[in-house]
């Protein structure tokens, strides 16, 4: 069985909230839940990541009945629906002159038979807590996170580069993309975060592990809640899964 937490805030400095979510509801026969960041001025970011996720959401819903349930065919899956997202986001910008330019990243889990499915595109996050420790499944398709794996800088210094922001990848600013698909196990006990860089440039992973712990069903309002005591510079997004 699982269970799911979430919250979205627009932070202390924004008029907007950017940031988008989705959490299957408990009846639906596939277990979804997705996370999207947007970005772009007017109200472009807002428009994109609402307009990802109802897209990639509608996408794995009609196919995943005909689709295999084998690795392979389940990660092709979860790739086609971001790529089919990133189409129709890409050309609703291209449509509106005031959307002109506008993306998201976007986050999906799709859970299926003790194990995730992952799509990921952009800066936002899932972790794995596992008994004790937490591991940062995805890579933050970001320039700084390109300055670290060519060993120009280390993580420390990531953490303050001036050009953190900047995005090497997202959805919706190219007609092509190549999003990250993967699969990982999740077992029993098992808890996955997803988060915008809202909440995972304000506060660390421990300090997530340790809220997650304390209190899941609390976790995601007090991780906003601390977000927003050290700055809350941007929206924060978080959805916490639990496999009971």
């Amino acid at each position: 069985m699982i269970k799911a937490y979430a919250k979205s805030d627009i932070g202390r400095v924004r008029e907007v909230n950017q940031d988008s979510f989705y959490i299957s509801e408990t009846l639906d026969d596939i277990q979804l839940f997705m996370l999207a960041d947007g970005m772009g001025g007017y109200n472009g970011g807002e428009i994109a990541s609402q307009l990802a996720i109802k897209t990639a959401k509608s996408y794995i819903k009609n196919n995943f009945k005909e689709t295999p349930k084998d690795k392979d065919s389940i990660i092709q899956l979860l790739g086609s629906s971001m790529e089919y997202a990133n189409m129709v986001v890409y050309e609703k910008s291209k449509e509106i002159k005031e959307l002109d330019g506008m993306g998201t990243t976007l986050e999906i889990c799709l859970i299926h038979n003790n194990k995730v499915y992952i799509g990921h595109i952009g800066d936002s996050r899932i972790y794995r807590i596992r008994k004790q420790f937490t591991r940062k499944l995805t890579q933050d398709h970001s320039y700084v996170q390109k300055l670290v794996k060519d060993g120009t800088i280390t993580q420390e210094e990531a953490v303050h580069h001036p050009q953190k922001n900047m995005l090497m990848k997202a959805l919706g600013c190219n007609a092509f993309i190549e999003p990250d698909v993967m699969v990982k196990g999740f077992l029993k006990e098992d808890i996955l975060v997803m988060a915008s860089d809202g909440l995972t440039n304000l506060v660390s992973q421990e300090e997530i592990y340790e809220q997650v712990k304390k209190d899941i069903e609390r976790a995601p309002v007090e991780l906003v809640d601390m977000a927003n005591k050290n700055g809350g510079y941007d929206n924060i997004t978080v959805v916490v899964i639990k496999n009971i």
